[in-house]
Protein backbone atom coordinates (compact mmCIF):
# COMPACT_ATOMS: atom_id res chain seq x y z
CA UNK A 1 0.00 0.00 0.00
CA UNK A 2 1.45 3.36 -1.06
CA UNK A 3 1.55 5.94 1.74
CA UNK A 4 0.24 9.48 1.26
CA UNK A 5 3.71 10.78 2.14
CA UNK A 6 5.24 8.94 -0.84
CA UNK A 7 2.51 10.21 -3.17
CA UNK A 8 3.20 13.79 -2.03
CA UNK A 9 6.91 13.39 -2.81
CA UNK A 10 6.09 11.99 -6.27
CA UNK A 11 3.79 14.95 -6.97
CA UNK A 12 6.52 17.38 -5.91
CA UNK A 13 9.10 15.66 -8.10
CA UNK A 14 6.77 15.70 -11.12
CA UNK A 15 6.08 19.41 -10.60
CA UNK A 16 9.80 20.17 -10.24
CA UNK A 17 10.78 18.14 -13.32
CA UNK A 18 8.06 19.82 -15.39
CA UNK A 19 8.43 23.45 -14.27
CA UNK A 20 12.04 24.07 -13.16
CA UNK A 21 13.65 23.23 -16.56
CA UNK A 22 11.16 25.60 -18.20
CA UNK A 23 12.25 28.44 -15.91
CA UNK A 24 15.90 27.64 -16.65
CA UNK A 25 15.24 27.73 -20.40
CA UNK A 26 13.63 31.16 -19.91
CA UNK A 27 16.80 32.14 -17.96
CA UNK A 28 14.74 32.97 -14.88
CA UNK A 29 16.62 30.50 -12.68
CA UNK A 30 15.86 27.31 -10.77
CA UNK A 31 14.80 28.94 -7.47
CA UNK A 32 11.71 30.73 -8.89
CA UNK A 33 10.84 27.48 -10.65
CA UNK A 34 10.82 25.60 -7.34
CA UNK A 35 8.76 28.35 -5.70
CA UNK A 36 6.14 28.37 -8.48
CA UNK A 37 6.03 24.54 -8.43
CA UNK A 38 5.20 24.66 -4.73
CA UNK A 39 2.51 27.29 -5.27
CA UNK A 40 0.83 25.21 -8.00
CA UNK A 41 0.66 21.89 -6.10
CA UNK A 42 0.03 23.45 -2.67
CA UNK A 43 -3.28 23.98 -0.84
CA UNK A 44 -3.62 27.52 -2.25
CA UNK A 45 -2.99 26.33 -5.82
CA UNK A 46 -4.34 23.10 -7.33
CA UNK A 47 -4.65 21.58 -3.85
CA UNK A 48 -2.78 18.37 -4.75
CA UNK A 49 -0.85 18.49 -1.46
CA UNK A 50 -2.22 19.63 1.89
CA UNK A 51 0.28 18.08 4.33
CA UNK A 52 2.76 20.98 4.26
CA UNK A 53 4.17 20.66 7.79
CA UNK A 54 5.69 17.19 7.37
CA UNK A 55 7.17 18.07 3.98
CA UNK A 56 8.62 21.29 5.41
CA UNK A 57 10.27 19.44 8.31
CA UNK A 58 11.84 16.96 5.90
CA UNK A 59 12.89 19.71 3.45
CA UNK A 60 14.47 21.75 6.26
CA UNK A 61 17.40 19.33 6.06
CA UNK A 62 18.26 21.06 2.77
CA UNK A 63 18.78 24.35 4.64
CA UNK A 64 20.84 22.47 7.23
CA UNK A 65 23.12 21.13 4.48
CA UNK A 66 23.35 24.58 2.89
CA UNK A 67 24.48 26.10 6.21
CA UNK A 68 27.06 23.30 6.58
CA UNK A 69 28.56 24.01 3.15
CA UNK A 70 28.58 27.76 3.86
CA UNK A 71 30.40 27.02 7.13
CA UNK A 72 33.03 25.05 5.19
CA UNK A 73 33.48 27.88 2.69
CA UNK A 74 33.79 30.60 5.36
CA UNK A 75 37.38 29.80 6.24
CA UNK A 76 39.20 32.43 8.32
CA UNK A 77 41.88 32.77 5.60
CA UNK A 78 39.22 33.36 2.96
CA UNK A 79 37.48 36.03 4.99
CA UNK A 80 40.79 37.76 5.71
CA UNK A 81 41.51 38.28 2.01
CA UNK A 82 38.22 40.16 1.64
CA UNK A 83 38.08 41.63 5.15
CA UNK A 84 37.49 45.25 4.12
CA UNK A 85 34.40 44.53 2.04
CA UNK A 86 33.13 41.58 4.12
CA UNK A 87 33.39 43.07 7.59
CA UNK A 88 33.12 46.71 6.54
CA UNK A 89 30.58 46.95 3.73
CA UNK A 90 28.76 43.74 4.70
CA UNK A 91 28.31 44.72 8.35
CA UNK A 92 27.11 48.25 7.56
CA UNK A 93 24.65 46.91 4.98
CA UNK A 94 23.05 44.57 7.51
CA UNK A 95 22.92 47.18 10.29
CA UNK A 96 21.53 50.13 8.31
CA UNK A 97 19.19 48.07 6.13
CA UNK A 98 18.00 46.04 9.12
CA UNK A 99 17.16 49.11 11.19
CA UNK A 100 15.31 50.87 8.36
CA UNK A 101 13.38 47.78 7.23
CA UNK A 102 12.49 46.83 10.81
CA UNK A 103 11.01 50.30 11.37
CA UNK A 104 9.18 50.39 8.00
CA UNK A 105 7.65 46.90 8.27
CA UNK A 106 6.59 47.54 11.85
CA UNK A 107 4.63 50.55 10.57
CA UNK A 108 3.11 48.58 7.68
CA UNK A 109 2.33 45.22 9.37
CA UNK A 110 2.20 46.34 13.04
CA UNK A 111 4.42 43.43 14.12
CA UNK A 112 5.73 44.94 17.38
CA UNK A 113 9.20 45.73 18.68
CA UNK A 114 10.32 42.13 19.37
CA UNK A 115 9.37 40.94 15.91
CA UNK A 116 10.82 43.99 14.14
CA UNK A 117 14.21 43.35 15.82
CA UNK A 118 14.31 40.06 13.88
CA UNK A 119 12.30 40.98 10.76
CA UNK A 120 14.49 43.97 9.77
CA UNK A 121 17.85 42.13 9.66
CA UNK A 122 16.18 39.04 8.15
CA UNK A 123 14.82 41.09 5.24
CA UNK A 124 18.26 42.72 4.88
CA UNK A 125 19.69 39.30 3.92
CA UNK A 126 19.79 38.47 0.22
CA UNK A 127 19.52 35.07 -1.46
CA UNK A 128 23.00 33.50 -1.41
CA UNK A 129 21.92 30.50 -3.50
CA UNK A 130 20.13 32.64 -6.07
CA UNK A 131 22.72 35.41 -6.46
CA UNK A 132 25.68 33.01 -6.72
CA UNK A 133 23.79 31.05 -9.37
CA UNK A 134 23.14 34.23 -11.39
CA UNK A 135 26.74 35.46 -11.04
CA UNK A 136 27.93 32.05 -12.20
CA UNK A 137 25.67 32.18 -15.26
CA UNK A 138 26.94 35.69 -16.05
CA UNK A 139 30.56 34.54 -15.45
CA UNK A 140 31.25 37.65 -13.41
CA UNK A 141 32.64 36.15 -10.20
CA UNK A 142 36.00 37.84 -10.81
CA UNK A 143 34.66 41.29 -11.65
CA UNK A 144 34.47 44.07 -9.07
CA UNK A 145 30.71 43.68 -9.24
CA UNK A 146 30.99 39.97 -8.44
CA UNK A 147 33.58 40.47 -5.70
CA UNK A 148 31.51 43.16 -3.97
CA UNK A 149 28.31 41.09 -4.15
CA UNK A 150 30.03 37.99 -2.76
CA UNK A 151 31.61 40.01 0.07
CA UNK A 152 28.21 41.28 1.23
CA UNK A 153 26.72 37.77 0.92
CA UNK A 154 29.53 36.31 3.05
CA UNK A 155 28.80 38.74 5.89
CA UNK A 156 25.09 38.04 5.55
CA UNK A 157 25.79 34.31 5.86
CA UNK A 158 27.78 34.95 9.03
CA UNK A 159 24.92 37.11 10.37
CA UNK A 160 22.51 34.18 10.10
CA UNK A 161 24.14 32.54 13.14
CA UNK A 162 23.49 35.37 15.66
CA UNK A 163 20.01 35.85 14.17
CA UNK A 164 19.26 32.18 14.81
CA UNK A 165 20.51 32.60 18.37
CA UNK A 166 18.33 35.70 18.74
CA UNK A 167 15.04 33.81 18.24
CA UNK A 168 14.97 31.98 21.62
CA UNK A 169 15.89 35.26 23.37
CA UNK A 170 12.93 37.03 21.78
CA UNK A 171 10.56 34.39 23.14
CA UNK A 172 11.32 35.49 26.72
CA UNK A 173 8.13 37.25 27.81
CA UNK A 174 9.78 39.78 30.12
CA UNK A 175 13.19 40.75 28.86
CA UNK A 176 15.27 42.28 31.60
CA UNK A 177 18.60 43.78 30.64
CA UNK A 178 20.18 42.31 33.74
CA UNK A 179 19.34 38.77 34.72
CA UNK A 180 17.33 37.20 31.88
CA UNK A 181 19.27 38.34 28.82
CA UNK A 182 22.62 38.14 30.62
CA UNK A 183 22.01 34.58 31.79
CA UNK A 184 20.68 33.49 28.40
CA UNK A 185 23.71 34.91 26.58
CA UNK A 186 26.20 33.35 29.01
CA UNK A 187 24.41 29.99 28.81
CA UNK A 188 24.36 30.14 25.00
CA UNK A 189 28.03 31.08 24.86
CA UNK A 190 29.09 28.23 27.18
CA UNK A 191 27.08 25.68 25.21
CA UNK A 192 28.64 26.83 21.92
CA UNK A 193 32.15 26.74 23.44
CA UNK A 194 31.64 23.14 24.58
CA UNK A 195 30.28 22.09 21.17
CA UNK A 196 33.14 23.79 19.31
CA UNK A 197 35.79 22.38 21.68
CA UNK A 198 34.47 18.82 21.39
CA UNK A 199 34.01 19.11 17.63
CA UNK A 200 37.47 20.57 17.11
CA UNK A 201 39.23 17.57 18.64
CA UNK A 202 36.86 14.79 17.60
CA UNK A 203 35.59 15.53 14.10
CA UNK A 204 38.83 15.26 12.12
CA UNK A 205 40.11 12.04 13.81
CA UNK A 206 36.70 10.38 13.31
CA UNK A 207 36.52 11.38 9.63
CA UNK A 208 40.13 10.22 9.15
CA UNK A 209 39.31 6.78 10.60
CA UNK A 210 36.30 6.45 8.31
CA UNK A 211 38.41 7.44 5.28
CA UNK A 212 40.95 4.73 6.16
CA UNK A 213 38.20 2.11 5.84
CA UNK A 214 38.18 2.74 2.08
CA UNK A 215 34.41 2.36 1.79
CA UNK A 216 32.74 5.22 -0.16
CA UNK A 217 29.32 4.20 1.17
CA UNK A 218 30.50 4.44 4.77
CA UNK A 219 32.15 7.79 4.07
CA UNK A 220 28.90 9.16 2.59
CA UNK A 221 26.98 7.91 5.61
CA UNK A 222 29.51 9.49 7.97
CA UNK A 223 29.31 12.83 6.14
CA UNK A 224 25.51 12.89 6.51
CA UNK A 225 25.83 11.75 10.13
CA UNK A 226 28.35 14.52 10.84
CA UNK A 227 25.95 17.24 9.69
CA UNK A 228 22.74 15.82 11.12
CA UNK A 229 24.46 14.81 14.37
CA UNK A 230 25.77 18.32 15.03
CA UNK A 231 22.41 19.76 14.01
CA UNK A 232 20.60 17.48 16.47
CA UNK A 233 23.03 18.29 19.31
CA UNK A 234 22.60 22.06 18.92
CA UNK A 235 18.81 21.72 18.64
CA UNK A 236 18.79 19.68 21.85
CA UNK A 237 20.90 22.42 23.47
CA UNK A 238 18.25 24.99 22.58
CA UNK A 239 19.62 26.34 19.31
CA UNK A 240 18.52 25.66 15.75
CA UNK A 241 19.65 22.74 13.60
CA UNK A 242 20.95 25.23 11.02
CA UNK A 243 23.36 26.72 13.58
CA UNK A 244 24.72 23.27 14.43
CA UNK A 245 25.31 22.51 10.76
CA UNK A 246 27.09 25.86 10.31
CA UNK A 247 29.39 25.11 13.27
CA UNK A 248 30.14 21.63 11.89
CA UNK A 249 31.12 23.17 8.55
CA UNK A 250 33.28 25.77 10.24
CA UNK A 251 35.07 23.10 12.30
CA UNK A 252 35.76 20.92 9.27
CA UNK A 253 36.77 23.83 6.98
CA UNK A 254 40.52 23.27 7.50
CA UNK A 255 40.30 19.51 7.08
CA UNK A 256 41.84 17.70 4.12
CA UNK A 257 38.49 15.91 3.72
CA UNK A 258 36.35 19.02 3.30
CA UNK A 259 36.13 18.93 -0.52
CA UNK A 260 35.20 15.26 -0.53
CA UNK A 261 32.52 15.83 2.12
CA UNK A 262 31.07 18.70 0.09
CA UNK A 263 31.02 16.49 -3.02
CA UNK A 264 29.23 13.72 -1.12
CA UNK A 265 26.57 16.07 0.27
CA UNK A 266 26.01 18.16 -2.86
CA UNK A 267 23.31 15.93 -4.43
CA UNK A 268 21.40 15.72 -1.13
CA UNK A 269 21.68 19.46 -0.60
CA UNK A 270 20.46 20.31 -4.11
CA UNK A 271 17.43 18.05 -3.92
CA UNK A 272 16.41 18.94 -0.37
CA UNK A 273 17.00 22.68 -0.84
CA UNK A 274 14.76 22.55 -3.91
CA UNK A 275 12.18 20.74 -1.80
CA UNK A 276 12.50 23.49 0.82
CA UNK A 277 11.76 26.21 -1.75
CA UNK A 278 8.76 24.20 -2.94
CA UNK A 279 7.47 23.87 0.63
CA UNK A 280 7.82 27.66 1.01
CA UNK A 281 5.84 28.08 -2.21
CA UNK A 282 3.10 25.88 -0.78
CA UNK A 283 2.80 28.25 2.18
CA UNK A 284 2.02 31.17 -0.18
CA UNK A 285 -1.63 32.13 0.35
CA UNK A 286 -2.72 33.41 -3.05
CA UNK A 287 -6.07 34.53 -1.62
CA UNK A 288 -4.26 36.91 0.73
CA UNK A 289 -2.09 38.06 -2.16
CA UNK A 290 -5.15 39.30 -4.05
CA UNK A 291 -7.04 40.55 -1.01
CA UNK A 292 -4.13 42.66 0.27
CA UNK A 293 -2.48 43.34 -3.08
CA UNK A 294 -1.86 47.03 -2.36
CA UNK A 295 -0.09 46.33 0.95
CA UNK A 296 1.89 43.38 -0.43
CA UNK A 297 3.14 45.05 -3.60
CA UNK A 298 3.71 48.33 -1.77
CA UNK A 299 5.85 46.46 0.77
CA UNK A 300 7.71 44.71 -2.04
CA UNK A 301 8.45 48.03 -3.72
CA UNK A 302 9.71 49.57 -0.46
CA UNK A 303 11.86 46.51 0.32
CA UNK A 304 13.66 46.63 -3.03
CA UNK A 305 13.94 50.44 -3.07
CA UNK A 306 15.37 50.67 0.48
CA UNK A 307 17.92 47.90 -0.12
CA UNK A 308 19.06 49.47 -3.40
CA UNK A 309 19.40 52.99 -1.98
CA UNK A 310 21.34 51.92 1.11
CA UNK A 311 23.69 49.69 -0.89
CA UNK A 312 24.32 52.44 -3.46
CA UNK A 313 25.30 54.86 -0.70
CA UNK A 314 27.48 52.35 1.16
CA UNK A 315 29.29 51.09 -1.96
CA UNK A 316 30.01 54.70 -2.88
CA UNK A 317 31.50 55.17 0.60
CA UNK A 318 33.78 52.16 -0.08
CA UNK A 319 34.81 53.64 -3.47
CA UNK A 320 33.31 50.91 -5.64
CA UNK A 321 33.13 52.07 -9.27
CA UNK A 322 29.73 53.32 -10.40
CA UNK A 323 28.90 50.39 -12.71
CA UNK A 324 29.70 47.78 -10.06
CA UNK A 325 27.95 49.92 -7.42
CA UNK A 326 24.56 49.94 -9.16
CA UNK A 327 24.87 46.35 -10.39
CA UNK A 328 25.62 45.07 -6.87
CA UNK A 329 22.73 47.06 -5.40
CA UNK A 330 20.30 45.62 -7.94
CA UNK A 331 21.28 41.97 -7.68
CA UNK A 332 21.20 42.05 -3.85
CA UNK A 333 17.86 43.90 -3.65
CA UNK A 334 15.78 40.78 -2.98
CA UNK A 335 15.30 39.03 0.33
CA UNK A 336 16.49 35.43 0.53
CA UNK A 337 16.09 31.88 1.71
CA UNK A 338 17.38 32.62 5.20
CA UNK A 339 14.59 35.13 5.73
CA UNK A 340 12.19 32.27 4.98
CA UNK A 341 13.97 30.08 7.53
CA UNK A 342 14.03 32.81 10.19
CA UNK A 343 10.38 33.73 9.65
CA UNK A 344 9.35 30.06 9.84
CA UNK A 345 11.19 29.64 13.15
CA UNK A 346 9.82 32.96 14.44
CA UNK A 347 6.30 31.85 13.49
CA UNK A 348 6.76 28.53 15.30
CA UNK A 349 8.03 30.43 18.35
CA UNK A 350 5.00 32.78 18.14
CA UNK A 351 7.21 35.86 17.72
CA UNK A 352 5.19 36.84 14.62
CA UNK A 353 1.50 36.18 14.01
CA UNK A 354 0.05 33.98 11.29
CA UNK A 355 -1.08 37.00 9.27
CA UNK A 356 2.29 38.73 9.54
CA UNK A 357 4.05 35.46 8.62
CA UNK A 358 1.93 35.06 5.48
CA UNK A 359 2.49 38.65 4.41
CA UNK A 360 6.23 38.56 5.04
CA UNK A 361 6.50 35.20 3.29
CA UNK A 362 4.65 36.60 0.26
CA UNK A 363 6.89 39.68 0.07
CA UNK A 364 10.07 37.56 0.26
CA UNK A 365 8.88 35.09 -2.38
CA UNK A 366 7.83 37.88 -4.75
CA UNK A 367 11.19 39.61 -4.27
CA UNK A 368 12.93 36.40 -5.31
CA UNK A 369 10.67 36.06 -8.35
CA UNK A 370 11.62 39.55 -9.62
CA UNK A 371 15.35 38.90 -9.05
CA UNK A 372 16.04 37.61 -12.61
CA UNK A 373 14.74 40.93 -13.96
CA UNK A 374 16.94 42.87 -11.52
CA UNK A 375 19.90 40.66 -12.48
CA UNK A 376 19.27 41.43 -16.16
CA UNK A 377 19.50 45.16 -15.48
CA UNK A 378 22.55 44.60 -13.26
CA UNK A 379 24.35 42.75 -16.03
CA UNK A 380 23.61 45.50 -18.55
CA UNK A 381 24.73 48.24 -16.17
CA UNK A 382 27.96 46.51 -15.32
CA UNK A 383 30.67 47.24 -17.87
CA UNK A 384 32.44 43.92 -18.30
CA UNK A 385 35.30 45.49 -20.26
CA UNK A 386 36.26 47.73 -17.39
CA UNK A 387 35.62 45.10 -14.72
CA UNK A 388 38.71 44.42 -12.68
CA UNK A 389 39.74 40.83 -12.16
CA UNK A 390 40.34 39.72 -8.62
CA UNK A 391 43.95 39.89 -7.53
CA UNK A 392 43.16 37.96 -4.38
CA UNK A 393 40.26 35.69 -5.12
CA UNK A 394 38.00 34.29 -2.45
CA UNK A 395 38.67 30.65 -3.06
CA UNK A 396 41.65 28.64 -1.93
CA UNK A 397 42.05 26.78 -5.18
CA UNK A 398 41.45 29.79 -7.45
CA UNK A 399 44.65 31.28 -8.86
CA UNK A 400 46.32 27.88 -8.33
CA UNK A 401 47.53 27.06 -11.86
CA UNK A 402 48.15 23.32 -11.40
CA UNK A 403 46.11 20.47 -9.93
CA UNK A 404 47.86 17.13 -9.39
CA UNK A 405 45.52 14.12 -9.37
CA UNK A 406 47.23 11.26 -7.56
CA UNK A 407 50.01 11.98 -5.11
CA UNK A 408 51.95 8.73 -4.98
CA UNK A 409 55.61 8.44 -5.98
CA UNK A 410 55.29 10.32 -9.27
CA UNK A 411 52.85 12.96 -8.07
CA UNK A 412 54.85 13.69 -4.92
CA UNK A 413 58.04 14.22 -6.93
CA UNK A 414 56.23 16.59 -9.29
CA UNK A 415 55.01 18.42 -6.21
CA UNK A 416 58.57 18.74 -4.92
CA UNK A 417 59.76 20.16 -8.25
CA UNK A 418 56.89 22.68 -8.33
CA UNK A 419 57.65 23.68 -4.74
CA UNK A 420 61.31 24.30 -5.60
CA UNK A 421 60.15 26.42 -8.55
CA UNK A 422 57.71 28.19 -6.18
CA UNK A 423 54.72 27.37 -8.39
CA UNK A 424 51.53 26.89 -6.32
CA UNK A 425 49.55 23.69 -6.79
CA UNK A 426 46.77 21.64 -5.21
CA UNK A 427 47.00 17.85 -4.98
CA UNK A 428 44.30 15.23 -4.45
CA UNK A 429 44.50 11.56 -3.56
CA UNK A 430 42.09 8.83 -2.44
CA UNK A 431 44.56 7.34 0.06
CA UNK A 432 43.89 8.81 3.52
CA UNK A 433 47.38 7.85 4.78
CA UNK A 434 49.14 9.68 1.94
CA UNK A 435 46.97 12.74 2.47
CA UNK A 436 47.64 12.80 6.23
CA UNK A 437 51.41 12.38 5.79
CA UNK A 438 51.68 15.08 3.12
CA UNK A 439 49.50 17.51 5.09
CA UNK A 440 51.93 17.21 8.00
CA UNK A 441 54.70 18.26 5.60
CA UNK A 442 52.74 21.37 4.70
CA UNK A 443 51.52 20.18 1.32
CA UNK A 444 48.21 21.53 -0.04
CA UNK A 445 46.55 18.15 -0.57
CA UNK A 446 42.97 16.91 -0.12
CA UNK A 447 41.30 13.54 0.20
CA UNK A 448 38.64 12.66 -2.35
CA UNK A 449 37.28 10.52 -5.16
CA UNK A 450 38.23 12.24 -8.41
CA UNK A 451 35.79 10.10 -10.37
CA UNK A 452 32.96 12.19 -8.92
CA UNK A 453 32.34 15.42 -10.89
CA UNK A 454 31.11 17.15 -7.72
CA UNK A 455 34.49 16.63 -6.09
CA UNK A 456 36.41 18.06 -9.04
CA UNK A 457 34.15 21.11 -8.99
CA UNK A 458 34.58 21.49 -5.22
CA UNK A 459 38.37 21.38 -5.53
CA UNK A 460 38.22 24.21 -8.08
CA UNK A 461 39.61 22.38 -11.11
CA UNK A 462 37.77 24.72 -13.50
CA UNK A 463 39.93 27.66 -12.32
CA UNK A 464 43.24 25.81 -12.87
CA UNK A 465 45.31 26.10 -16.05
CA UNK A 466 46.67 22.57 -16.01
CA UNK A 467 45.76 19.23 -14.46
CA UNK A 468 48.33 16.44 -14.16
CA UNK A 469 47.05 12.86 -13.90
CA UNK A 470 49.66 10.71 -12.12
CA UNK A 471 47.46 7.92 -10.74
CA UNK A 472 48.69 4.33 -10.53
CA UNK A 473 45.35 2.92 -11.68
CA UNK A 474 45.26 3.05 -15.54
CA UNK A 475 41.47 2.60 -15.79
CA UNK A 476 40.83 5.35 -13.24
CA UNK A 477 43.23 7.67 -15.11
CA UNK A 478 41.33 7.12 -18.36
CA UNK A 479 37.99 7.84 -16.62
CA UNK A 480 39.31 11.03 -15.02
CA UNK A 481 40.69 12.30 -18.34
CA UNK A 482 37.36 11.56 -20.03
CA UNK A 483 35.46 13.33 -17.23
CA UNK A 484 37.67 16.41 -17.37
CA UNK A 485 37.47 16.58 -21.15
CA UNK A 486 33.67 16.38 -21.00
CA UNK A 487 33.12 18.99 -18.26
CA UNK A 488 36.16 21.27 -18.84
CA UNK A 489 37.22 20.89 -22.49
CA UNK A 490 39.39 24.03 -22.35
CA UNK A 491 41.55 22.62 -19.52
CA UNK A 492 45.09 21.36 -20.25
CA UNK A 493 45.22 17.74 -19.08
CA UNK A 494 48.52 15.85 -19.08
CA UNK A 495 48.48 12.20 -18.07
CA UNK A 496 50.90 9.45 -17.12
CA UNK A 497 50.52 6.13 -18.93
CA UNK A 498 52.33 2.86 -18.31
CA UNK A 499 52.64 1.65 -21.91
CA UNK A 500 51.77 2.47 -25.54
CA UNK A 501 48.19 1.13 -25.38
CA UNK A 502 47.33 3.19 -22.28
CA UNK A 503 48.85 6.34 -23.76
CA UNK A 504 46.81 5.91 -26.93
CA UNK A 505 43.61 5.46 -24.89
CA UNK A 506 44.39 8.53 -22.76
CA UNK A 507 44.87 10.64 -25.89
CA UNK A 508 41.61 9.33 -27.35
CA UNK A 509 39.77 10.36 -24.18
CA UNK A 510 41.02 13.94 -24.49
CA UNK A 511 44.43 14.21 -22.81
CA UNK A 512 46.41 17.20 -24.09
CA UNK A 513 49.63 15.23 -23.70
CA UNK A 514 50.80 11.87 -22.37
CA UNK A 515 54.02 10.45 -20.97
CA UNK A 516 54.80 6.74 -21.12
CA UNK A 517 56.41 5.60 -17.88
CA UNK A 518 57.97 2.52 -19.49
CA UNK A 519 59.50 4.32 -22.48
CA UNK A 520 61.01 7.14 -20.42
CA UNK A 521 62.59 4.65 -18.01
CA UNK A 522 63.92 2.63 -20.96
CA UNK A 523 65.44 5.72 -22.59
CA UNK A 524 67.14 6.88 -19.39
CA UNK A 525 68.58 3.41 -18.67
CA UNK A 526 69.78 3.06 -22.29
CA UNK A 527 71.52 6.41 -22.07
CA UNK A 528 73.36 5.41 -18.88
CA UNK A 529 74.38 2.04 -20.35
CA UNK A 530 75.87 3.27 -23.64
CA UNK A 531 77.83 6.02 -21.93
CA UNK A 532 79.65 3.44 -19.79
CA UNK A 533 81.01 1.77 -22.93
CA UNK A 534 82.35 5.05 -24.29
CA UNK A 535 79.67 5.75 -26.91
CA UNK A 536 79.59 9.33 -28.22
CA UNK A 537 77.19 11.37 -26.00
CA UNK A 538 75.91 13.63 -28.79
CA UNK A 539 75.23 10.65 -31.04
CA UNK A 540 73.31 8.74 -28.38
CA UNK A 541 71.27 11.87 -27.58
CA UNK A 542 70.23 12.10 -31.23
CA UNK A 543 69.35 8.39 -31.36
CA UNK A 544 67.25 8.56 -28.21
CA UNK A 545 65.52 11.76 -29.34
CA UNK A 546 64.61 10.15 -32.64
CA UNK A 547 63.37 7.05 -30.85
CA UNK A 548 61.23 9.12 -28.44
CA UNK A 549 59.76 11.21 -31.28
CA UNK A 550 58.84 8.10 -33.28
CA UNK A 551 57.26 6.51 -30.21
CA UNK A 552 55.02 9.47 -29.43
CA UNK A 553 54.19 10.10 -33.09
CA UNK A 554 52.91 6.51 -33.18
CA UNK A 555 50.50 7.46 -30.38
CA UNK A 556 49.26 10.52 -32.29
CA UNK A 557 48.75 8.47 -35.46
CA UNK A 558 46.42 6.03 -33.70
CA UNK A 559 44.26 8.70 -32.03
Amino acid sequence: MISNYLIDIIILLIAAVAIVPLFQILKVGAVPGFLVSGVLVGPYGLGLISNIEEIYQFAEIGVVLLLFIIGIELKPSRLWLMRRLVFGLGTLQILFTGVVLGFVFDLIFDIGLNASILVGPALALSSTAFVLQLLGEQKLFKSEYGRTSISVLLMQDIAVVPLLALIPLLTITELSIGADIGFALVESFLILVVIIFVGRYLLHPVVHRVALSGSPEVFTASAVLLVLGMAAITEYAGFSMAMGAFLAGLLISDSSYRHHIVAELQPFRGFLLGLFFMSMGMYLNTDQLFDGALIIFGSLFLLILIKILILVLLTKLFRINSAARYATSLILAQSGEFALVLFSLAHESQIITEQAFQRLLTVVLLSMLVTPLLAFFAKNINNKKSAKALKNDNSETNNVPIVIVGFGRVGARIGQILSIAKIPFVAVDCDAKIVEEQRKKGCSIYFGDVLKPNFLDAIGVESAKTTLITMNDPEASIKVVSLLNKNHPELNVYARGHNLEQCIELKKKGASGVVSENIEASIELSQMAVRTVGFDSKKIDNILKKYRDEYYSEINKKV
